[in-house]
């Protein structure tokens, strides 16, 4: 059974990830959210002006709640598991400030918490934002698991807030403290997001913020998926899920401009992605609309003649196909009778025997040694 309450300095909490599984072993927690924890509760708390950044699930931000700290993550996903958690435990919504990975809270900071990101692009454009924000002698905060934490954390720590201080590690946990030093020149490499590259044989500019996929060049999955996307005539409604920089909607915009396309990704930095990719190539008159959201609740059923879908096989750090079979579900949902799915990943993933069962059909429409691109419809619901 999985493990629920988190036991902190600060009191107990009821916890559970997003999506909810039943056979889930995995915690709404790790240890690196525990030694922060007992770390701040041994050295004292600052006032109240605190900001955390990256809360998976929103660990930190409910056991700090009386703070009334500023949470800002990049995951829709993240934000809906806090707000989820908080009911549970009867926390009021004015002890919580959630906002977006492009927004930003209110000013001045005296103490930054951070969950390291998988993205070491997000930390760098996270750290090169705060310094806006920090009070003269704020400190900044950094935790995570030692295996995901490589050496470039603390360089970037230090030359972008100032010098740092390292902690034992703890039950395979590491925290990093940094001083922020507000003399400090920012080094030349540091990056402006969002970057933006031409798409090859298109003319097209692909624009990406720091946490989207790919975000120097087009990742070869798509790439195989642009060779044999397939091509709608006349009106039609498609739904690119999982949009990353919105390519597929592009193309499929470019291909068929009486089309309208819904771009639906969990990543704020994602759909924002999307739509400068989009405007840049159609102008703010486009047929596209952007959805931010971790599932398709908000389509009603059977709206949707074909959905587009590069789904992810990673939640944060942990790996698994549970992300692609959601997706899976949910586009069946929307689509209409005798709607498409196309769907591309890795062949060892075995998405086609998942799609088989799911919609009774599935059918291979190219395949190279590393990639497939599959195409399940949605047929008529058989009678019980």
């Amino acid at each position: 059974m999985t493990e629920t309450s988190f036991d902190t300095p600060f009191g107990r909490y009821t916890l559970q990830r997003l999506p909810i599984r039943p056979r889930d072993n995995l915690r709404a927690w790790d240890a690196a959210d525990e030694y922060l924890l007992k770390h701040l509760a041994d050295t004292g708390m600052p006032g109240r002006r605190m900001l955390i950044l990256n809360d998976s699930f929103g660990a930190l931000t409910l056991a700090l709640h009386q703070y009334q700290p500023w949470s800002g993550s990049d995951s829709a996903l993240a934000q809906a598991a806090t707000r989820n958690n908080a009911r549970t435990n009867g926390i009021p919504r004015e002890n919580l400030h959630l906002i977006t990975s492009l927004e930003q809270p209110a000013l001045p900071l005296e103490l930054v918490l951070i969950k390291a990101p998988k993205t070491l692009a997000l930390l760098e454009y996270q750290l090169i934002r705060l310094r806006a924000w920090l009070t003269p002698d704020a400190r900044v905060l950094l935790a995570g698991m030692m295996k995901v934490l490589p050496s470039s954390v603390w360089k970037l720590l230090e030359s972008l807030i100032g010098p740092t201080s390292t902690f034992p590690g703890r039950k395979k946990a590491k925290l990093i403290e940094a001083r922020f030093d507000p003399n400090l020149a920012l080094p030349p490499r540091s990056r402006a997001y969002p970057q933006s590259y031409v798409l090859e044989g298109s003319g097209c500019r692909i624009f990406n913020h720091a946490n989207v996929f790919s975000r120097e060049k087009l990742d070869i999955g798509s790439r195989f998926f642009l060779e044999h996307l397939p091509m709608g005539q006349g009106p039609e409604t498609v739904l690119d899920l999982g949009c990353g920089n919105g390519v597929l909607a592009l193309m499929t915009l470019k291909q068929n401009p009486q089309a309208v396309v819904h771009c639906v990704d969990e990543s704020h930095m994602a759909t924002a992605s999307a739509r400068a990719t989009l405007e840049a190539a159609f102008g703010p008159e486009m047929q596209a609309e952007f959805h931010t959201a971790w599932n398709l609740d908000g389509f009603p059923s059977g709206c949707i003649d074909r959905v587009l879908c590069n789904p992810p096989f990673h939640q944060q750090h942990a790996v698994g196909d549970h992300i692609a079979r959601d997706m899976f579900q949910d586009a069946k949902r929307v689509l209409r009778q005798g709607g498409e799915l196309w769907v591309v990943g890795n062949r060892h993933l075995g998405y086609h025997q998942r799609l088989k069962r799911l919609f009774g059909n599935t059918e291979l429409m190219a395949s190279n040694p590393k990639f497939v691109v599959l195409r399940s419809i949605r047929k008529a619901n058989r009678r019980p």
